[in-house]
C-alpha cells in the first residue's frame, strides 16, 4: 500500500484516556494492520472508539480494499459500478480536497451492501403476484442476444433447455414474433413463469463454420450507419426490420457477453448493438437489461464483471442494468440475473 493518506487525530498521552496500545504504534504501521482485517471487522473496530472511528475511515485504506476485492465480485448493477476514476488514477495524483469517497464506493459496490439495500426495498413481489393472481396477465418477455451465444465452446441457450433442476422448461408458446420465432417459457422458482426469445446473428449453419475456422461470422441482425460527431466517424447500428418487431414487444433485455479472458473482445461494437437493440424508440422506455458475463466452464479465466461492465461503458446507458457472472456448463450466477430481471419487470409493469 503506497501513498500519502491523511492521519487520524492523534492520539493523548500516554495513559491518558485509556488508549490501547495499537493508538502508540506509528500511523503506516496502523493502517498496515488494519488492511489485514475484513472490511467488517474495520467497521466493527470503528465503533470502539473516536479514535477508531476515524482512523478506519481512511480513503487509502478502503481504496486498498476496493481494488483487491473488485475482482471477486460476482455482479454489479447500475447503482454500484465504481467510477473508473478509481483503477486509472495513482492516489498520489489526488488532492486532500479531491479524495474518492472510497468507504462509500466499497460500501455501496460490495455484495453485503448490495444486499442490504436490497432487503429494505419496498417488497413489490408480494402484492404483483397477489395481484397477477386475481387478473390473466401474459408472461414477461425478454430478448436475448450477444457473443456469449455463439462464440462459447458450449451453449448457454442449450444447456438452460435440458436442466430442469435449476430452470423448468414450461412449454413453447404459440404466439409468433415474425421471422424470429416465438421462443421458450421458462418458470421460475416452480412460481413465475416468463419467456426469452433467442436472437441469433446468423444461422446455426453459418455459426458451426465460424467456430470451425476460428473466423467472425457476420452479423445480420445489425446493419451498420455513418454517423459523424464533431469531426470523427462513429459506430452506429441500426437493427433489420424482423429484430425491430421483437424489441416492440418485449419487457426487457438479456445480453450475453463473452467473458472469457483468452479470446479479443471489440467491446466498443458490442456497446453499439446494445445501445441499438435497447433503443428508447422500438419500445416503452427504461426496459431492463440484465447482462451476463459468461465464459464456457467453470475452469476458464474470466474477466472480472466489473472491468467488462467499464469496457462495455454501461454507465453510458439510461435504464436500469445489472451485470452477472454466468458460466455455459453449470448456469451458475443465472438465477441471480433471472431474479433481478422479473424483479424490475414486474417493478416497472405495477407503476
Amino acid at each position: 500500500m503506497g501513498g500519502t493518506a491523511p492521519a487520524p487525530p492523534k492520539a493523548p498521552p500516554d495513559g491518558a484516556g485509556g488508549e490501547s496500545a495499537l493508538q502508540t504504534l506509528p500511523i503506516d504501521l496502523q493502517l498496515n494492520i488494519m488492511s489485514f482485517l475484513s472490511p467488517q471487522d474495520l467497521c466493527r473496530l470503528g465503533s470502539t472508539s473516536c479514535y477508531w472511528r476515524a482512523a478506519v475511515q481512511d480513503p487509502l485504506l478502503w481504496r486498498y480494499f476496493l481494488l483487491r476485492d473488485l475482482p471477486s465480485w460476482t455482479s454489479v448493477d447500475w447503482k454500484s459500478l465504481p467510477d473508473e476514476e478509481i483503477f486509472n488514477k495513482a492516489f498520489s495524483e489526488v488532492s486532500d480536497n479531491e479524495l474518492y469517497d472510497y468507504m462509500a464506493a466499497y460500501k455501496r459496490s460490495c455484495p453485503e451492501g448490495r444486499r442490504s439495500l436490497k432487503s429494505i426495498r419496498p417488497r413489490y413481489g408480494t402484492v404483483t403476484s397477489f395481484l397477477q393472481s386475481l387478473v390473466t396477465q401474459a408472461e414477461p418477455r425478454f430478448a436475448m442476444f450477444g457473443p456469449g451465444l455463439e462464440e462459447l465452446d458450449n451453449s448457454l441457450v442449450q444447456k438452460m433447455m435440458t436442466c430442469p433442476e435449476i430452470l423448468l422448461v414450461a412449454g413453447l408458446p404459440q404466439r409468433q414474433i415474425h421471422g424470429i420465432g416465438s421462443g421458450v417459457s421458462f418458470q421460475f422458482n416452480n412460481n413465475q413463469k416468463f419467456n426469452i426469445v433467442t436472437l441469433y446473428s446468423t444461422t446455426s449453419v453459418e455459426r458451426r463454420r465460424a467456430r470451425e475456422e476460428q473466423a467472425v461470422a457476420v452479423n445480420k441482425m445489425f446493419y451498420q450507419e455513418n454517423s459523424t460527431v464533431g469531426n470523427q466517424q462513429a459506430m452506429h447500428y441500426s437493427v433489420i426490420a424482423q429484430v425491430r418487431k421483437a424489441c416492440a414487444v418485449v419487457d426487457g433485455f438479456i445480453y450475453v457477453a463473452n467473458a472469457e479472458a483468452h479470446r479479443a473482445h471489440d467491446r466498443q461494437e458490442e456497446l453499439a448493438r446494445i445501445s441499438a437493440m435497447i433503443d428508447p424508440a422500438l419500445g416503452p422506455p427504461n426496459r431492463p437489461l440484465l447482462v451476463l458475463s459468461c465464459v464456457s466452464d467453470i475452469g476458464v479465466e474470466r474477466i472480472p464483471c466489473v472491468y467488462v461492465a467499464h469496457q462495455l461503458q454501461l454507465n453510458l446507458l439510461h435504464q436500469p442494468w445489472m451485470m452477472q457472472d454466468t458460466v455455459a456448463t453449470t448456469l451458475d450466477g443465472l438465477l441471480n440475473g433471472i431474479e433481478w430481471l422479473l424483479e424490475e419487470a414486474n417493478c416497472k409493469s405495477a407503476q
